[in-house]
């Protein structure tokens, strides 16, 4: 393979409609407008997805971690730039399954590559490693930050909490579900869904806001050190599937069960923070956006975050939630 052939065939077309990258035929992408939200994240086999995951659903998961983001700063993407470091073994036919999953969400989500850099390891067995940097236009409210919380707010999350981490489970065979339940969590695991609609209609009276990447508590805890503040979590009101609360059922120790759940990383759901005076707020915009939203909690004084039972006395939780150095 030579490298050159790669980034003609399988990358320059997925530049179609960005003019500013040039077809990937200069060395760097002229972007017009402006002010832009832009994040970054990498993935690595073996630690985000696994080595044997399908490279359409890798690609696909990439850019949704990424467009996660964008999704809870209420930001609208436009493109990104990409980074991939290949095995030294990989083969045209994977790469070409890659760029097709790029090109199957940027055509739903509307975004275009503008640049990049592809290289391979020289060892044959080297993780692939995959990395992105979105960027999008702002609300004309103004970018959502994660440290606006006030004490008195409610604490708000969208969609399901759990699915993904059950999805990993199921995956590599420690949990056991039915066949439809099995292909629904996996599916989650693979292909969060960014939360692009609700992100946009909370912003202006959410306070805060941090996609849930590394876990529900995790997550909460940093939104709430951001602001200052303490996320007290009603582990009763985290909403579920039906397969993650059969799965908690099942359970021995329920709390230790909605503390795990609570824990899991990759759901890619939005939480946020809202005034209760704005509680209606917060339905018309869950109803536009066409998204479950769910009231888990609220803000304190104090610091980090706690997970409380149905008597308000706080839940042991092992561990928050997922850290790369741990």
């Amino acid at each position: 393979m030579d490298e050159f052939d790669i980034i003609r065939d399988m990358f320059a077309p997925l530049t179609v409609g960005a003019d500013g990258a040039f077809g990937l035929r200069d060395d760097a992408a002229m972007i017009e407008g402006g002010p832009f939200v832009v994040t970054k994240d990498a993935i690595i086999s073996g630690v985000h997805f696994l080595p044997k995951d399908p490279l359409d659903l890798v690609a696909r998961k990439l850019m949704r971690v990424n467009l996660s983001d964008l999704a809870a700063k209420g930001a609208r993407p436009v493109g990104y730039f990409l980074a991939c470091v290949w095995p030294g073994n990989i083969k045209r036919e994977q790469i070409e399954l890659f760029a097709n999953g790029l090109k199957e969400d940027q055509d739903q989500f509307r975004v275009n590559l503008f640049g990049g850099d592809t290289t391979a390891h020289r060892v044959k067995s080297a993780p692939a490693t995959f990395s992105a940097t979105f960027f999008g236009t702002p609300p004309r409210q103004g970018m959502t930050t994660r440290s606006g919380a006030q004490a008195g707010d409610d604490i708000y999350v969208t969609g399901v909490i759990g699915d993904a981490g059950l999805g990993l489970k199921a995956l590599q065979r420690e949990e056991k579900f039915t066949t439809v339940d099995k292909a629904s969590l996996s599916l989650r695991y693979h292909l969060p869904e960014p939360r692009l609609s609700i992100g946009a209609a909370i912003a202006g009276f959410a306070t805060a806001a941090i996609d849930v990447s590394d876990g529900l508590i995790a997550d909460a805890g940093h939104l709430a050190r951001a602001s200052g503040l303490r996320a007290e979590i009603d582990a009763v009101s985290i909403p579920r599937s039906k397969a993650a609360g059969e799965w908690v059922a099942r359970q021995q120790n329920r709390w230790k069960a909605l503390a795990e759940i609570a824990s899991f990383g990759d759901d890619y759901e939005i939480l946020f923070t809202a005034p209760t005076a704005m509680r209606r707020s917060v339905t018309v915009a869950a109803k536009a956006a066409k998204t479950e939203v769910a009231r888990i909690g609220s803000v304190t004084r104090g610091e980090g975050a706690a997970l409380l039972d149905e008597n308000g006395r706080e839940v042991p939780v092992k561990a928050a939630g997922f850290n790369h150095f741990s």
